[in-house]
């Protein structure tokens, strides 16, 4: 069988998951309903890449939401004052999120534990009170405003069925380059420093360098998604990024499971959709996040796909490898004596 037609048969359930997204608008017509799957991909985007620093490097977060709000924050005001446009704004608020990272990380990560912890934390309650304080760049509790709406090479997003594409394309590539990543030589490096620190290094692992790095690109994909969030609702305030806000990113991959891509996406959709479905209950939204963390470690701490790597790859269409002897296998019988 030839290899263009081994892969594609290997990667038909990524096709068929792609057709099914693509055609979702026309299934679903109602514009609220198709609100809130948009809604599902920007927390998917979050939940992502905190999961970058959750579960594949061990460092416990819960002061994601700044870099998130930072993301929101840079691309209005690189649109709206500067004058870029929306590409060139939101890789400009990915690249700010990433700047605030690597600001955090390279004190912090000297700290671990609950010390590190405790330290994001005090991040995310800085930035909001400087979002609160900031009259002049901010303005302040009143927030921002008529946030234009995004143009993409000539592309006019102003229908949610448009907004709806858009955020697609980024979940995808979130996804896609996020794989990519995970498979190389960092990714591996990642989850060695994840198992047993001491040892990787002992294997030559710079330890300090690719945490640091893990954490710039975390902050880079909330950026993303902050900027798609501002341009999508056209208003922010400090409220939208407070301390509330990691801890729902941080329920969600508790839920869902972490330490692959599967998991965050499972949980993010899982509670977006269930406080839409009990919107009776909707004040109470944050016991609801807090049990379910609760009962999540009490139940299964690993989350619902949590603790293994999952494929939808069909692997039966995959070239087998033939075997390869390696030095001291033996071919012959041992002679009996």
């Amino acid at each position: 069988m030839p290899t263009f037609i081994r892969t594609l048969l290997a990667n038909l359930p990524h096709i068929a998951l792609l057709a099914l997204a693509l055609i979702l608008p026309a299934i679903i017509k109602n514009q609220y309903h198709l609100q809130v799957v948009i809604f599902i991909g920007i927390y998917a985007i979050l939940v992502l890449s905190l999961n970058l620093l959750n579960g594949y490097v061990g460092l416990l977060s819960i002061g994601h939401a700044a870099f998130y709000g930072i993301g929101a924050y840079a691309s209005a005001k690189l649109m709206m004052e500067a004058g870029l446009n929306f590409p060139l704004a939101m890789s400009g608020a990915g690249l700010i999120s990433a700047g605030f990272g690597y600001l955090l990380a390279k004190p912090t990560l000297k700290l671990s534990g609950i010390y590190l912890t405790l330290a994001t934390l005090g991040f995310n309650m800085i930035l909001f009170l400087v979002l609160q304080s900031w009259m002049r760049f901010t303005n302040g509790p009143l927030g921002i405003m008529s946030i234009p709406a995004p143009s993409v090479f000539g592309w006019e997003i102003t229908e949610k069925v448009d907004y709806y594409y858009l955020i697609l394309f980024l979940v995808v590539m979130t996804l896609f380059s996020m794989q990519r990543l995970l498979k190389c030589r960092f990714g591996r490096a990642l989850l060695a420093i994840r198992e047993d620190q001491l040892a990787a290094e002992a294997m030559g692992v710079h330890a300090a360098r690719y945490k640091t790095q893990a954490f710039v690109l975390a902050a880079f994909y909330a950026g993303i998604a902050g900027s798609f969030y501002a341009h999508f609702v056209k208003f922010i305030s400090p409220d939208s990024f407070y301390i509330n806000e990691s801890f729902i990113l941080l329920a969600m991959l508790a839920l869902g499971g972490q330490g692959n891509l599967i998991g965050p996406v499972v949980g993010a959709a899982i509670l977006i959709l269930v406080p839409e479905i009990f919107r009776s209950l909707q004040e109470y939204r944050m016991i609801v996040y807090g049990s379910v963390l609760v009962i999540m470690m009490l139940v299964r701490r690993q989350g619902l796909l949590g603790g293994k790597a999952y494929s939808l790859r069909l692997s039966y269409f995959d070239k087998k490898k033939e075997k390869e002897y390696i030095r001291g296998d033996k071919f012959l019988p041992e002679e009996q004596g």
